[in-house]
């Protein structure tokens, strides 16, 4: 059965979302941009938004 376009960009957005959250926690714990990068997948400018996302929100 094939899968529908909407149901591989849910999947893929979900995914991508796992990563982030995944990232955040790695954050949480003083684990560096690089390391989180290379485990998640993401790019460190996208570990690097997180980061500033995370301060800014705790800042509040």
């Amino acid at each position: 059965m094939q899968e529908s376009t909407v149901y591989r960009s849910i999947q893929k957005e979900a995914k991508a979302d796992a990563k982030r959250e995944i990232a955040l926690n790695f954050l949480r714990d003083g684990l560096s941009i690089e390391i989180i990068a290379r485990g998640t997948g993401l790019s460190i400018k996208e570990v690097e938004q997180l980061q500033q996302q995370s301060n800014t929100s705790s800042q509040s």
